[in-house]
């Protein structure tokens, strides 16, 4: 669906740009009117309320495209570079989440986090490439982790990086399709979209007296037990619910 809208918000765009300069017939160059598609095109993905990060997604297509044909690109590097966007942002054409990168800072809280809990069982339910992963399962070897990654490139990467880690598992699907009831704390670092249907999955499925811990995004409307900020480049908050008391 978010493909479509994106495709039809190009479509709309060219077609708006050659109505107005039917119009009106001024004097513009070539990159003055890819830079009004573009515009335009970025303003129709907001009016099909397409996520914010397809913004710059539209605002660089048809410059892109542009460059490409004034540089004489081949054909091909255009095909591979859609195939890499494609396997990396996997989630983000399907509708889902885009690729965040957490900091070294919210692994080193999350290893503390899981230690004062004493947890034996950890799932990133967005694992990326395994930044957050690979750290906790070197610091708590006796630890089950479970990594959930559903872009197939982040995914390759992430189970090359944990391929000696014998306390991880690396799965490729949907942390919608994972029951989180096996798990003792339960980590995201998702998108703001999200959150409610993920607080709903949390309470549905957790255990009580678990810990839910959400970077970056609080679930609306709940209260966490604790607010952690981290003095990395973001400035990194996490939020941490405790199941059964929000």
């Amino acid at each position: 669906m978010q493909l479509f809208k994106a495709l039809l918000s190009q479509l709309l765009a060219y077609g708006v740009m050659l109505v107005l300069r039917a119009l009106f017939p001024l004097p513009i160059s070539v990159w003055q009117a890819v830079v009004i598609q573009a515009c335009l095109a970025a303003l129709f993905s907001r009016g099909f309320r397409q996520p914010v990060w397809w913004l710059p997604i539209h605002l660089l297509f048809m410059p892109t495209v542009l460059l490409g044909l004034s540089w004489q690109v081949p054909a091909w590097l255009y095909l591979l570079i859609l195939l890499l966007l494609t396997l990396l942002f996997w989630g983000t054409v399907k509708g889902d989440v885009p690729l965040f990168l957490s900091s070294s800072a919210v692994s080193d809280t999350l290893i503390e986090i899981v230690q004062s809990e004493g947890a034996q069982t950890f799932v990133d339910i967005g694992a990326g490439l395994a930044t957050v992963v690979v750290p906790l399962a070197k610091a708590r070897q006796d630890m089950a982790v479970v990594a959930l990654e559903r872009a197939p490139l982040p995914w390759l990467l992430a189970t090359w990086r944990c391929r000696n880690l014998t306390n991880v598992r690396v799965g490729r699907s949907s942390f919608w399709e994972q029951d989180l009831r096996e798990f003792d704390v339960v980590f995201a670092f998702l998108s703001p979209l999200v959150m409610t249907k993920i607080g709903e999955k949390i309470r549905r499925e957790m255990r009580a007296g678990c810990l839910f811990v959400s970077s970056s995004f609080p679930i609306p409307n709940s209260e966490p037990e604790s607010v952690i900020e981290l003095n990395d480049r973001r400035k990194t908050k996490l939020y941490c619910y405790r199941i059964g008391r929000f």
